[in-house]
């Protein structure tokens, strides 16, 4: 059953106490934006305590810096000056429980949804697939700090970066809900 009703309900009620939200400005009102994961544990308004039109906040599977992710970052302080960037992963995240080359082999067997057990994710679908799967890097991760690091630096060292821009890095833990800093990932990420 589609959650369609639920969600044009729920929209509903939320334009009938618009309110004010209507005149928020174009730019961020906090002037900064977060890269994080696209996870539904993570809610990035409570964890960084943010109303609307406080910040950018750019989502994608593991919160990674990807060329559509970087475009938006550059969007966002060239046209609309955000001054300060997070990059938040975290902790149990999805994209650490398969490699490219077994979502490539899942796609390649199959279009509908894999099962995951304690072994790994199964292709349960009868086809067809698609070999499409083999031209995109997914941006796996195998270590949770080492990412963010990565991903800091991918940003930080970027030709449209400005290096006033300081980027930080840290991993929401799911199971306290606190933001832990990844130090080596500030520290490469810092504004020079």
């Amino acid at each position: 059953m589609s959650v369609l009703p639920e969600v044009l309900s729920a929209n509903e009620s939320y334009a009938a106490d618009f309110g004010a939200k209507g005149e928020l400005a174009l730019p961020p009102a906090r002037g900064f934006a977060i890269l994080t994961c696209m996870d539904a544990r993570l809610d990035p308004a409570k964890y960084a305590g943010l109303a609307e039109g406080d910040a950018h906040v750019i989502r994608n599977a593991g919160g990674r810096a990807s060329d559509d992710a970087i475009r938006s970052l550059v969007i966002s302080y060239k046209l609309l000056g955000t001054k300060e960037w997070f990059v938040i992963h975290h902790t149990d995240c999805g994209m650490e429980f398969f490699t490219d080359e077994v979502i490539r082999g899942l796609l390649a067997a199959s279009l509908e949804t894999a099962a995951l057990d304690e072994t790994g994710f199964h292709d349960v679908g009868t086809g067809p697939g698609s070999p499409e799967a083999k031209y995109i890097d997914w941006l796996t991760i195998s270590d949770n700090a080492q990412s963010v690091a990565e991903d800091v630096a991918r940003i930080r060292n970027h030709p449209l970066v400005p290096s006033s821009i300081p980027v930080y890095g840290y991993l929401y833990d799911v199971k306290s809900g606190r933001l832990v800093e990844v130090p080596e990932a500030t520290a490469v990420g810092a504004a020079g």
